[in-house]
């Protein structure tokens, strides 16, 4: 009997150890995997805040990014909801553009940093007379900043005026398409005498309206151009300009994005400036670098371009007199002003010999920008243009295979003055 009792003793204890045993690798395990989920969920913690951390400072680094090319801070939304509201029309997008075009005008800048062609359709037939007396039509809305870099103050008339091949009018701000508050020619106005002071930079919209009919008009030329006009030294005393007169080209749709892209090639006169036609190069030559001296100015032939031209419908009647097609040589120098006069653009001519000099013709001065206030200062050095056009049919059988030369001068002043004694600069291409 005494023995049967151990026996069950012995038996209790070895399965209350077994018990104890299991319970305790229950124990084990479940912390084990009560540790891995929580390594688990703060691995996945920091992944998730390393993750916040990098969008952040993308975010930052994008926004750093806009915020100093400038023309990528630009965002219409609030401006067309606005629109909108006013005139009870409904906008829609067409074309967008944020890429930067600058003029310089030694030590004032104007950018366009952006702009939007949208349609306006269906609004208030009080917002109709801008727009052609229409109540359908579109909206060019562009951003511009005025910057002086200058030490001293400058004053600046944002005259921004819009025009393209064949429009009827030239188009200008219409101020109740925006808050006042946000246009530039309110920002710069008689109220504070357009002025800039030192280092001032402003920034502020412009609205352009075109009827429908305008609007399918410049659809069609598919670019526009903007007249930039110079700073002031001096308040109310346009004949004392800072800088030239310039221009900003806009595309309105792919067409004509390709166009301005292909432009690029060619030299800025009137032609490639204003859109008269299509140009295809045919010849061209750069960095010549051959110099003459014409009293105290070095002018010196930096390149040549001969291009077919084919002029668009509206600017065709000026060129009736070619009937055997056109071809145009625009001949680029630089000058170096040494003397104490500017040197005034317009005011100078040159002569292009042709055929071994049995041919002749002047330079078209109405194919180029140049206006009176377009001067290079004494001590500066500046680009100047000269275009002539020729028949294509004699260029093609005669001319071409032989020597052009220009015959360059006088160097002459603002007011038509001669500086270089009467002195010519002959070239050869």
């Amino acid at each position: 009997m005494g023995r049967t009792w151990k026996l069950l003793i012995i038996m209790l204890l070895a399965m209350l150890i077994v018990s104890g045993c299991g319970d305790d690798k229950d124990e084990a395990k479940a912390d084990e995997k009560e540790n891995v989920t929580e390594e688990k969920e703060e691995v996945a913690k920091e992944e998730t805040e390393t993750e916040e951390v990098e969008e952040t400072e993308e975010a930052e680094d994008t926004e750093e990014a806009a915020e100093t090319s400038g023309a990528a801070t630009s965002d219409f939304s609030d401006l067309l909801t606005y629109m909108e509201d006013e005139t009870q029309g409904t906008v829609n997008v067409l074309y967008e553009n944020k890429e930067q075009q600058v003029h310089e005008m030694d030590g004032v800048t104007v950018s366009l940093d952006a702009y939007t062609l949208v349609e306006l359709n269906d609004f208030h037939t009080d917002f109709s007379i801008p727009f052609n007396d229409e109540t359908n039509g579109g909206v060019i809305l562009a951003q511009y900043t005025v910057t002086n870099d200058l030490d001293k103050d400058v004053y600046y008339m944002p005259a921004f005026y819009l025009s393209f091949t064949g429009a009827e009018k030239v188009y200008n701000n219409y101020r109740d398409l925006l808050p006042e508050e946000e246009q530039l020619p309110i920002k710069l106005s008689p109220s504070n005498d357009y002025l800039l002071k030192p280092g001032e930079s402003v920034t502020g919209y412009y609205t352009y309206p075109l009827g429908k009919t305008h609007l399918d008009a410049a659809m069609e030329v598919s670019t526009v151009a903007v007249e930039v006009p110079a700073a002031q030294a001096v308040k109310g005393d346009f004949g004392n300009p800072i800088g030239s007169d310039g221009k900003f080209t806009l595309s309105l749709n792919e067409a004509g994005a390709e166009k301005v892209a292909a432009n690029e090639a060619f030299y800025k006169d009137s032609v490639t400036v204003n859109d008269m036609g299509e140009k295809k190069m045919l010849k061209e030559e750069s960095g010549i670098g051959k110099s003459e001296q014409l009293g105290d100015v070095t002018v010196t032939l930096d390149g040549y371009q001969f291009t077919e031209f084919t002029p668009n419908e509206v600017e065709a009647p000026r060129f009736t007199d070619w009937t055997n097609g056109i071809v145009l040589l625009t001949v680029k120098f630089n000058l170096d002003n040494k003397g104490s006069d500017a040197i005034g653009l317009s005011s100078m001519s040159s002569k292009l010999t042709v055929n071994d000099g049995a041919q002749y013709m002047f330079d078209q001065g109405m194919l180029l920008e140049y206006g009176y206030n377009d001067v290079i200062d004494e001590g500066k050095s500046g680009e100047y243009l000269q275009i002539y056009v020729l028949d294509k049919e004699q260029y093609d059988k005669i001319w071409k295979e032989k020597v052009f030369e220009i015959e360059f001068g006088p160097i002459k002043s603002q007011d038509a003055t001669d500086l270089s004694k009467g002195k010519k600069a002959t070239f050869e291409l």
